[in-house]
């Protein structure tokens, strides 16, 4: 398994580890509840450095950028990011992105890290000679900094004036920054994004520095508040499921579309000749949403919790699907989970009564709104 630069201290802090993608990471410090709870009402630190940093540069790299994805990179206004996917020629995901406008011809592509190796490979394919297409993850650190007090965590690491700049990021908006750790200055991107629901920062940085800035992370805080924590990929899980974002290899998958899985919204048309699974998506946007899968949400309302992989049935007994994601919400008390099915045995309103496979049982369950937990808001159910 591959380390991060920050694996020395995870062991330190007592984390238990366990292989993720190929990576040695940390599942859990002080449990998986605890943590979930730290990043809902505090903040908590997560070491993201298993994920892939990919560079576009050159005039023409958002054009480039266009004709390689599925959404217009190009159209990003100086220091904002966009949610994006790269397709095979029938349509299908080949991984979901962040997308960061970093300077005026400059684009950070963050890919899973499953994914980075094939990413960065069909984006060199794909651009050519029209941008340059420079693979720097295995010098880029990444550290995200979540929950409702993350903004007085991260600006207590800058200088009064750039603190004020990076409070006032807006969601989906990033800037180059120097922050101050321990008398030294590192240089990194910071942007208002995150994978929990909840408000938050992540840190790009080089992986020689990621030590000091996770330790001054976890000493930051205001004083009365607790300090921040730790938090393992165990509760970033239960925190996206809340939130109902998608996890690559479980909602999203190469054999469906983003149509599929209610994506349809960020994928752009008439970019242009050579623009890969333009002609599948647009197709497949024509033939409407009882073509092909349908994503829904479930809270289970009888005993037991949907996993990954178990059937869901429709009450006449028909097998109309399968969990793609399922746990025991932390925040509301009762079991969740997002569902892949055939969209034409629906449509799924809300309060639609469906079963779930659990141990040999059918389990009742009902549809429900994503996301379970909407952001900053603690407790709230969805019906």
């Amino acid at each position: 398994m591959r380390r991060t630069a920050l694996h020395g201290e995870h062991r330190r802090l007592g984390a238990r580890m366990v292989d993720f993608a190929g990576w040695e990471m940390p599942v859990q410090y002080a449990g998986v509840i605890e943590e979930h709870q730290i990043v809902r009402t505090n903040v908590g630190i997560f070491d993201l450095s298993h994920m892939g940093e990919i560079w576009v540069r050159g005039p023409h790299a958002g054009a480039a950028l266009d004709r390689a994805l599925v959404s217009l990179p190009s159209a990003l206004n100086l220091g904002r990011a966009q949610y994006s996917i790269i397709v095979n020629d029938a349509g299908g995901m080949v991984d979901d992105l962040l997308v960061y406008r970093v300077a005026d011809e400059e684009w950070l592509v963050v890919a899973n890290a499953s994914n980075t190796a094939r990413v960065a490979d069909l984006l060199a394919q794909r651009i050519g000679a029209s941008a340059s297409v420079t693979d720097e993850s295995d010098a880029t650190a990444m550290i995200a900094v979540q929950g409702p007090r993350s903004s007085e965590a991260v600006a207590a690491l800058f200088e009064p004036e750039e603190a004020d700049a990076v409070r006032s990021l807006r969601s989906y908006a990033c800037r180059r920054s120097v922050a101050l750790v321990a008398g030294s200055r590192i240089s990194l991107v910071i942007a208002r994004t995150g994978y929990t629901g909840e408000d938050g920062f992540e840190c790009y940085l080089p992986v020689d520095s990621a030590t000091s800035l996770w330790r001054a992370l976890l000493t930051t805080g205001t004083p009365g508040a607790p300090m921040p924590r730790p938090i393992g990929i165990g509760a970033r899980d239960t925190l996206r499921l809340e939130a109902g974002m998608p996890l690559f290899g479980n909602e999203l998958r190469e054999e469906l579309t983003p149509f599929d899985v209610g994506l349809g919204r960020i994928v752009r048309f008439n970019k242009g000749e050579g623009v890969v699974g333009d002609a599948a998506l647009t197709a497949r946007s024509a033939a409407g949403a009882q073509v092909g899968r349908a994503l829904v949400g479930l809270k289970i309302t009888g005993r037991g919790i949907a996993r990954h992989g178990h059937g869901v049935h429709l009450p006449d007994g028909r097998l109309i699907g399968h969990i793609t994601s399922g746990t025991h919400s932390p925040t509301l008390g009762f079991p969740i989970a997002l569902a892949d099915l055939i969209a034409s045995a629906g449509p799924y309103p809300l309060g639609a009564t469906l079963e779930v496979l659990i141990r040999e049982e059918r389990v009742a369950a009902v549809v429900t709104g994503v996301p379970f937990v909407p952001k900053g808001v603690i407790g709230t159910e969805r019906t």
